[in-house]
């Protein structure tokens, strides 16, 4: 056997070569390596790198003639944790880890991004388990003594030699978790968001839990209570309250027991109009009957929020309350936990997942459903999917009682609607998506709810730009250097046999494979082409713009399905291109600060960039980057203390600033930016201003990851409010699009909109911040169509409020005939664009190994467990398999793994999934992509790499089978 386990390592040694750094496991080998020879290897891994360690190691090896050596190679592995490297070779099997290869490719070329965007501390735990101990600890010890750019080099170095099958999907796992945007570019074959739990093995690994975020990826609602809002206060929630006059009438239709779309200014207290609802509902039922309500939020703080507020409240009247968001779902029987509560708080994702799978057979098991923010209830969204099941089971005809529909909103928003006809269209659109027959608003109680929220007062202020911007001429020149340089690699295909490859051809190959949902990964480069438009052509677009980071971005995508056959010249020109466009993308940033704020912050930040950038890697392409960019930094620096180079919009904020406060020194502002650059940037500002010397500035942003920016986390968030709203430690809070919605700041009486606009929703809840008596509202910008998209805003508000006045004239019945006309001509659309389900082959096939092409069984025998899980019956399969401890025994509700099967002959050993306990009965848990099917008929074989893929006749499991 020695003999044959040499030939074996002398085949496969391009994997380990590639894979292992022996000197992480040098210690273990102590028994058959003399200590020069242990030497040899650590000198060559720190002159020439683990690649040339691991071959000089394996030379060594391959020498050593003491028995045991092999079996004392494999413990070697399995101690240092190189878990899948092991099974590789203790099976002569390593398609797990030739699967990586593609993976690796991927991260070579967006490795110039990579480290650029990643924190690797923010996402070190999650990835632990796809890494050596000792890699994690040398990880922590680079990003501590060399920074974040030079451990995020360090990560990619680690996750390019990981054996661990599962790290694509987990670091697609943990940059979502994280909100980092790299994660738009990290896409894996089974994508997070639909992942299939075809088997045991991937559940373990990955989650289908999807929390829905709003369109501005900062946009996380912040707990009202983070202290005690003053709706919460005046009203003493925790114990019997009085409600306001205005409320009682926001509440009236949906007590009726109508479906409601309840719109409210932001501030007016609309949680607790749907405690009211809420409570009026359960009480209502007749004794041995019961209610169930389900609260819906969309984003985990106004999750966190209501769960407080509905459990202290209604416990007290004995009522069970609870919540599931995705970071506890999977730990959690969903069912259960909704048939033994009376109030169920969701993130609603995790109910389109359990309708999805049939362990929540239909919406029939609730009475109530209270949708917050509902104007999100369009297209895709979880609620519209939510309500989709819904509007099936009303239009079938179904003989179950459907719940109660309460929307809460803002706004409902008009959408492109361009006069009153058009808005009252959508309007009603989104009341046919709620089945709303009632839009409530306050009427009669007006004067009371002006007393309570205050509309401030608009101003607009059309400041200058720059009249020269030498900053910009010498940015500019710089981009243009760049883009030179990657035309230059463009060029360079030319050499190779290949066509021309432009950056148009690129986006061209992006736009025709339509990329990252393709699963034709090895586009080959003749499919490059087609494309007449030059480089210079298609580049005709303005430095500095939000415009220009898209071009970026799609750029960079194209990259990833690029291909050549030479694999090294590929993987050159794709790691050139992601270094000269990241190397453009943070240029283009600096020019957007510099155009709002300081060049001195623009520079600022581009100093950090390269500083960063020359304490990690820094190769021949960064480091000619480096040197362009600092031949240019002195002139850089003149130009940034040049008092001519100040920005005329900053003078302009100073001057309302000082006069806002001179009038009354107790105002409370806030300050909406576009950017967390522009925050930090114009918080240096004022705190560097001895004009400003009176204000307090504190800072708010989003949570997730951008760039090298860490967000802020949810108790420094409510920590920071708190500051504001109670303490007094602020007097201005400087805030991305985190404090649109959802902060009770009732004493804000000054909201500045600095370049800051969007749709008209965003508008009435930036608005909404500032409702102390008086308070005033500035749109500062230099850009005249700001202004005028603010004023179609201002417009579009009109309309939707005429619409919802011309709406609540209607005769009800009327209305829910339109609406009905609406339901029933949408749910035709859908209906339409459905996929009919295939037909499935009722022939009986083979299944045969993967790898020896042993017949296992036939899918006659096969059984589908829960829909996803597929066993074998027969003691003739048990006879084909053999079982091994698996290395993460873990239990899930139902099933318990225990143990890996592989296939039972000689010199085979073929993975073939796991061995489970489900129930009282003990399987085989199959996975269809170790297995080839054949047709019994014509001899053609097929490969599947999906259960979902593979259309047989699929009998579910019974267990009064596995009696007989």
């Amino acid at each position: 056997m020695t003999t044959e386990q040499r030939r074996s390592l002398l085949a496969f040694q391009d994997y380990i070569r590639k894979t292992l750094d022996p000197t992480y496991i040098l210690s273990y080998m102590a028994p058959w390596f003399r200590e020069e020879e242990v030497q040899y290897i650590q000198a060559e891994k720190n002159n020439k790198g683990p690649m040339e360690a691991a071959t000089l190691f394996l030379k060594f090896l391959l020498e050593l003639q003491e028995e045991g050596w092999f079996r004392g190679f494999l413990d070697a592995l399995d101690h240092a944790g190189y878990s899948g490297l092991y099974e590789a070779i203790e099976s002569w099997d390593f398609k797990k880890i030739e699967k990586l290869e593609e993976y690796r490719l991927l991260l070579k070329r967006l490795q110039p991004e990579f480290k650029t965007r990643i924190i690797p501390t923010d996402i070190l735990s999650d990835l632990s388990e796809c890494l050596i101990n000792q890699e994690c600890e040398e990880i922590l010890q680079i990003c501590s003594t060399k920074g974040m750019m030079a451990g995020a080099e360090k990560l990619v170095e680690c996750l390019l030699r990981s054996d661990k099958e599962n790290w694509p999907k987990t670091l697609k796992l943990a940059l979502e978790r994280e909100r980092n945007k790299f994660s738009e570019l990290w896409t894996v074959e089974k994508g997070i968001k639909d992942v299939e739990t075809e088997d045991l093995e991937d559940k373990m690994e990955t989650s289908d839990i999807q929390i829905f975020y709003q369109e501005d990826p900062e946009c996380q609602n912040l707990s009202e209570n983070s202290c005690p809002p003053s709706e919460v206060s005046d009203t003493n929630l925790y114990s019997p309250f009085k409600l306001r006059n205005y409320q009682l009438e926001l509440a009236l239709p949906a007590k009726k027991g109508k479906n409601t779309i309840i719109c409210a200014p932001t501030g007016c207290g609309k949680t607790l109009v749907s405690v009211l609802i809420c409570e009026h509902h359960l009480k209502k039922f007749p004794p041995g009957q019961k209610g169930k309500v389900v609260f819906f939020a969309n984003q985990i703080p106004v999750y966190e929020q209501q769960e407080s507020v509905f459990s202290k409240y209604f416990e007290r009247l004995g009522y069970r309350v609870t919540g599931i968001s995705g970071a506890t779902a999977e730990n959690v029987p969903v069912e259960q936990i909704v048939e033994n509560n009376d109030i169920i708080i969701l993130t609603p994702q995790i109910l389109v997942n359990n309708l999805k799978k049939g362990t929540i057979p239909s919406l029939s098991v609730f009475t109530l459903m209270i949708f917050d923010e509902c104007h999100n209830t369009s297209k895709q969204h979880p609620y519209n999917m939510i309500m989709f099941n819904y509007l099936d089971q009303k239009l079938g005809g179904s003989s179950g009682p459907l719940p109660q529909v309460i929307g809460l909103t803002a706004s409902v928003g008009v959408g492109d609607a361009k006069d009153t006809d058009e808005a009252l269209d959508y309007i009603c659109k989104l009341c046919a998506s709620l089945d709303a027959s009632v839009i409530a608003t306050v009427k009669d109680n007006l004067e009371e709810l002006e007393q309570v929220v205050y509309k401030p007062q608009k101003f607009f202020r059309k400041v200058e730009s720059r009249v020269s911007d030498k900053f910009k001429c010498i940015i500019a020149q710089l981009m243009r250097d760049t883009e030179s340089l990657a035309k230059r690699i463009c060029k360079d295909l030319e050499s190779h046999s290949v066509a021309r490859l432009e950056y148009s051809d690129i986006i061209s190959v992006h736009c025709n494979l339509r990329l990252l949902g393709s699963s034709d990964f090895s586009a080959s480069v003749s499919q490059v082409g087609g494309t007449t438009e030059s480089f210079s052509q298609i580049q005709n677009r303005e430095f500095g713009t939000q415009k220009y980071e898209q071009w970026i971005v799609t750029v960079q995508k194209a990259c990833m399905v690029f291909q050549m056959p030479d694999k090294d010249e590929e993987s050159r020109i794709c790691k050139a291109l992601f270094l000269y466009t990241s190397h453009l993308r943070k240029y283009n940033d600096a020019l957007i600060i510099s155009e709002h704020a300081r060049v001195k912050d623009a520079l600022d930040y581009l100093k950090d960039f390269f500083s960063n950038v020359r304490a990690a890697g820094f190769d021949e392409t960064e480091q000619d980057l480096t040197q362009r960019f600092e031949e240019k930094l002195q002139e850089l620096e003149s130009v940034s203390r040049d008092p001519s180079n100040e920005n005329p919009k900053l003078e302009d904020l100073r001057f309302i600033l000082q006069e806002e406060y001179h009038l009354n020194p107790e105002t409370i502002t806030i300050l909406f930016v576009k950017t967390r650059a522009l925050v930090d940037a114009l918080k240096n500002w004022i705190e560097g201003n001895p004009k400003l010397s009176f204000l307090k500035p504190g800072i708010l942003t989003g949570r997730g990851k951008t760039n090298q920016n860490t967000g802020m986390t949810l108790p420094a968030q409510k920590c920071i409010l708190d500051a504001f709203k109670v303490n007094g430690d602020h007097n201005i809070l400087i805030a991305t699009s985190v404090a649109d919605e959802g902060i009770d700041i009732a004493q804000c009486n000054l909201v500045i909109l600095y370049e800051y606009v969007g749709n008209v929703i965003k508008m009435i809840q930036t608005r909404g911040r500032g409702r102390a008596r008086g308070s005033k509202c500035f749109l500062l910008t230099s850009n005249a169509g700001v202004i005028e998209k603010e004023q179609i805003n201002m417009y579009k508000e009109k309309m939707m409020n005429d619409s919802i006045l011309r709406l609540q004239t209607w005769d009800e019945a009327v209305f829910r005939e339109k609406i009905l006309h609406i339901q029933t001509h949408e749910k035709l659309i859908r209906d339409s664009q459905e996929k009919p389900k295939p037909v499935p082959d009722k022939e009986n096939k083979k299944l045969l190994c993967g790898k020896c092409k042993a017949l296992v069984c036939y899918t006659a025998d096969i059984r589908v467990i829960e829909e996803c899980h597929y066993t074998v019956l027969g003691d003739a399969f048990k006879e084909c398999f053999v079982r091994r401890p698996h290395p993460k025994p873990k239990k899930f509700p139902n099933f318990d793994k225990r143990e890996k099967i592989f296939c039972a002959r000689q010199n085979c050993s073929h993975d073939w999934g796991i061995h489970v306990k489900y129930k009282t009965f003990e399987i085989p848990v199959i996975k269809i992509e170790s297995f080839v099917v054949e047709d019994i008929a014509t001899g053609v074989q097929t490969l599947y790499s999906k259960w979902k893929d593979f259309h047989f006749e699929k009998i579910p499991f019974d267990p009064a089978e596995m009696a007989n």
